[in-house]
């Protein structure tokens, strides 16, 4: 069993009064849109958030299977340890942070298909840049399980990083994250 864990548990602070994952994208809130392209890779699909009375929830398709983070304002180590305990079954675990909308199925079965047992597979950019989603294999999920603050998983890549395998998507597929206002408005004017 492969497991995505969507990572949208956070305040989406630097947007203003707009929360990124619920910004329109091919007529959907962005979450909806990213749970979607996980759930058509076959994977089961497990989302963190903030909590269940978050207006989130309504953003996500039925088969994607909520996980809640009730100490979602520690950072993204909350966000992945809790998710990680959610699927701790797993056989891998891709982590795909919500807020990037060029990343599509096509480019999640890429790095499924690219991923060894053994390897952490990790997207990047067509010119080699690290970026995202990343597959972690079982044998590491424990130390997921131990991650705090706001880093993620860069402790883990680092203490590792001879066992990752960069898996180049189209583009800037990898990198394209939307942050703030201005960066919706400048991927939006050239899409």
């Amino acid at each position: 069993m492969k497991t995505i864990l969507i990572l949208a548990a956070g305040s989406s602070s630097r947007m203003g009064d707009r929360d990124k994952l619920l910004e329109q994208v091919q007529g959907v809130p962005l979450l909806t849109l990213m749970a979607q392209r996980a759930l058509e890779t076959r994977a089961q699909v497990r989302v963190c958030l903030p909590g269940p009375d978050h207006p989130r929830v309504k953003a996500l398709p039925a088969d994607a299977r909520p996980v809640w983070v009730p100490d979602a304002a520690e950072g993204m180590g909350a966000s992945i340890r809790t998710g990680v305990l959610s699927a701790a079954r797993t056989e891998a675990l891709m982590i795909l942070p919500a807020d990037m909308p060029e990343l599509t199925t096509n480019d999640l079965q890429t790095l499924w298909q690219a991923h060894t047992p053994d390897a952490i597979t990790r997207g990047a950019s067509a010119d080699g840049r690290p970026g995202h989603p990343v597959i972690f294999p079982q044998d590491l999920l424990r130390e997921l399980e131990t991650l705090r603050g706001d880093e993620g998983a860069k402790s883990v890549l680092v203490r590792h990083r001879q066992r990752l395998n960069l898996v180049p998507l189209p583009d800037q597929h990898a990198l394209t994250d939307l942050d703030t206002p201005e960066a919706w408005a400048n991927w939006r004017a050239k899409n």
